[in-house]
């Protein structure tokens, strides 16, 4: 089960470092298939750093703690996909929904799912071993 969780977890983490880097590379483009359009430079710079620091640091921690067998690092991509989980909720609330609304929640949910799951499974270390 572990070995195919942690394969799962590493999947998860090369596909968001995947669009971590895709944003990073091509914000306007990324950014339109995720239903967001820059205004002018300053829009570009938020899409291009706000979006590739959530894709990367997620996915970074994915592979590292599984890497590392750590479960301690999936805390993180837990809470940003359970912060943007919730986000994208409380929007369908407030909002209303639109064709395609609830794909990006599913892939948030399962991402959770998935950093819980794998946190629950692997060893849990201190702060000073994971430099180690």
């Amino acid at each position: 089960m572990r070995i195919i969780l942690t394969a799962v977890l590493f999947l998860a983490g090369l596909f968001n470092l995947f669009l971590g880097v895709s944003f990073l590379l091509d914000p306007a483009r990324l950014g339109a298939a995720f239903n967001l359009s820059p205004v002018g430079p300053g829009g570009l710079a938020v899409l291009r750093a706000d979006m590739t620091a959530f894709f990367l640091v997620a996915g970074g921690c994915q592979l590292w703690g599984g890497w590392r067998r750590n479960g301690d690092l999936l805390l993180v991509p837990a809470l940003l996909f359970g912060i943007a989980f919730t986000g994208r909720a409380i929007s369908a609330a407030l909002d209303g929904t639109a064709p395609g609304f609830a794909m990006p929640m599913a892939v948030e949910a399962l991402q959770v799912v998935l950093a819980i799951a794998a946190w629950r499974v692997l060893p849990h270390h201190k702060i000073s071993e994971i430099a180690n």
